[in-house]
């Protein structure tokens, strides 16, 4: 049985915030999909037994797609063929608009297929039938590479934002330094002092002064 204490849009709120501390430790909610009745009753009916919240099944990828946009599953598991809008299609979607990891299932192991999906970030493969004992392992593996995933997103996020924090403090103290025709040290000193006097941080300070500099020369 999983036990997880996610809520609704916890996958959502990462994307638009950058903090992986707000996703789950286990998925709770998964968006299942597929345009066989009885492969999806099937498949709902596992993962159910195995603790998680189905959303769906949906007969298409556009309704998947739907669904996701409304229900704000944890993770997805979607046929690679379905009408209208294909699983791979569907997953390229989720994942690009709302941050949703996908499983694929389907009875085809073409190579073709497993590349594609390895491109938009398909974080698991399945051939059909799939025993609820692989169910479960899948879904967990894929929650992991998942966890991995946004972690490592969010140390390259936070260092490209320490480098871009970083060249607007540069500037802010040269210009400084051509203003107030001091020295680089002297002018560090006086964004560090600004900061503290108005607590603000650093780069807050250096902003303002980039954005005074611009006023005035416009």
């Amino acid at each position: 049985m999983v036990t997880s204490k996610t809520n609704s849009g916890q996958v959502s709120s990462f994307m638009k915030s950058g903090r992986p501390e707000l996703l789950p430790e286990h998925p709770g909610r998964l968006l299942l999909a597929d345009d066989e009745h009885l492969v999806a009753s099937g498949l709902a009916t596992s993962l159910e037994e195995l603790g998680y919240t189905v959303i769906g099944p949906a007969s298409d990828g556009q309704q998947a797609i739907d669904l996701c946009r409304s229900d704000q599953p944890d993770m997805a598991l979607l046929d690679i063929r379905m009408g209208k809008c294909s699983g791979l299609e569907a997953a390229e979607v989720m994942f690009r608009e709302f941050g949703t990891p996908v499983i694929i299932f389907s009875a085809y192991s073409d190579q073709e297929y497993v590349e594609s999906g390895t491109r938009i970030g398909i974080f698991n493969y399945l051939l059909k039938p799939v025993p609820k004992e692989q169910l479960r392992v899948a879904v967990s593996i894929a929650w992991a590479k998942y966890l991995a995933y946004v972690r490592q997103t969010a140390e390259i996020q936070q260092l490209r934002d320490r480098l871009e924090h970083r060249k607007i403090i540069e500037q802010a103290k040269w210009l400084i330094v051509k203003r107030k025709e001091i020295a680089e040290p002297e002018a560090m000193k006086m964004l560090q002092m600004q900061a503290r006097n108005t607590r603000r941080t650093l780069v807050e300070v250096a902003k303002g002064v980039l954005d005074s500099e611009n006023l005035l020369s416009g």
